[in-house]
C-alpha cells in the first residue's frame, strides 16, 4: 500500500494556507475597491472546507477493513474527489454571479496596491497547485489531485482579476468594471475543470473499469506465475488508493485442489507484492483447463 503520509502533508498545508490567502484577498479587495478580489477570496474560503474534506477522507481511506466495511474504507477518497469537483463548480457558478452583480453595478476603480497581492496569490497558489498535485498522482488520489485544481482555480482567478484590474487603471473612467469582466471569464475555465475532475470521481463511486493498461499489467503479472496456462477473467476497479481485483486463472485440470489452491495463493501473493500495482485485495478464482481435458478424453476414447 502506498505511504499516505506525503499526501497528508500536502492535504494539511492546503487547509493552513487556504483561510490565510482567503483573509488577504478579501481584506485587500476591501481596503482597494477590487468586487473581483473580494469575490475570489470568498472562493477561496470555499476552499477550506474542500480541503478539510480531503484531509478528513484520505485519513479515513488508510483504515483496515472491518465488519461493517469488508472491503475496507476507500471509497471515502472517492466521495470526497466528487465533492470537492461539486465545490469547484459551485464556486464558479458563486464568482459568476457576483461579477455580473458588479458589472450592472456602478463603482470606482481598484486601488493600484491590489495587483501585487494579486501577484503574490498567484505565485503561491500555483506553487501550492503543483506541489498538492504531484502528491495526489504519486499517491493516485482523486480527491488530492481535485484539490489540487482548486488552487489552479483560484491561480486563475486572481491572473484574471490582475489583468482586469490593470485594464481598469490604465484604461481610466469607463473602465472600472474590467476587473469583474476578467473574473467572469475565469468562471468559464474553471466550471470547466469542475467538470472534468467529476468524471473520474463519478466513475470511482459506479466501480467503473479501471484502464486498459492497467488491466493488461494485471494480467501480465497473474499469467507469469508458475503452473498459470491462461487468465481467463479479470475484473478490476478502483477503490479509495488502491484496487481490488476479482481473477479466474486457468490451470491443469488434472492437479489436485491442494494444488489448485497453492497456486491461487501465488497469484495473489504476486500481485500484491506488484509495486507498480497498488494492490489491496485480490480473489482468485481457479478454473480447470477445459480444452486439455476435452483433448485427454478424446486419446482415452481413441
Amino acid at each position: 500500500m502506498r505511504d499516505v503520509h506525503a499526501g497528508l502533508r500536502a492535504s494539511w498545508i492546503s487547509l493552513v494556507a487556504n483561510p490565510v490567502l482567503a483573509a488577504v484577498k478579501i481584506v485587500a479587495g476591501v481596503l482597494g475597491n477590487s468586487y473581483a478580489l473580494v469575490a475570489d477570496g470568498i472562493e477561496s474560503s470555499a476552499d477550506v472546507f474542500s480541503s478539510f474534506v480531503v484531509w478528513k477522507a484520505l485519513r479515513v481511506s488508510t483504515r483496515p477493513a472491518d465488519r461493517e466495511h469488508p472491503y475496507g474504507h476507500g471509497k471515502a477518497e472517492s466521495v470526497a474527489g466528487l465533492l470537492v469537483a461539486v465545490a469547484l463548480v459551485a464556486a464558479a457558478l458563486l464568482i459568476a454571479v457576483q461579477s455580473v452583480r458588479e458589472i450592472v453595478t456602478p463603482h470606482h476603480a481598484p486601488a493600484p496596491f491590489t495587483l501585487l497581492v494579486l501577484v503574490t496569490v498567484v505565485a503561491t497558489k500555483e506553487l501550492l497547485f503543483r506541489y498538492v498535485s504531484r502528491a495526489g498522482r504519486a499517491l493516485g488520489s482523486t480527491a488530492l489531485t481535485n484539490d489540487a485544481w482548486h488552487h489552479r482555480s483560484d491561480a486563475i482567478t486572481s491572473a484574471a482579476a490582475f489583468v482586469g484590474i490593470a485594464v481598469a487603471l490604465i484604461g481610466g473612467p469607463g473602465w472600472e468594471a474590467a476587473d469583474d469582466w476578467a473574473a467572469l471569464v475565469a468562471c468559464a475555465v474553471i466550471a470547466y475543470n469542475g467538470v472534468a475532475l467529476l468524471r473520474p470521481a463519478l466513475a470511482e463511486i459506479m466501480d467503473a473499469a479501471v484502464p486498459h493498461e492497467t488491466e493488461t499489467r494485471v494480467r501480465e503479472v497473474a499469467a507469469s506465475v508458475g503452473d498459470v496456462l491462461a487468465i481467463e477473467k479479470c475484473r478490476v476497479r478502483k477503490s479509495g488508493l488502491g484496487l481490488l481485483m476479482d481473477i479466474h486463472v486457468v490451470v491443469d485440470g488434472e492437479l489436485t485442489v491442494r494444488e489448485g489452491h497453492a497456486i491461487g495463493h501465488r497469484v495473489k501473493d504476486a500481485l500484491m507484492a506488484a509495486e507498480d500495482l497498488p494492490v489491496h485485495d485480490v480473489v482468485v478464482h481457479v478454473e480447470p483447463d477445459l480444452e486439455a481435458d476435452g483433448r485427454r478424453r478424446a486419446g482415452q476414447r481413441a
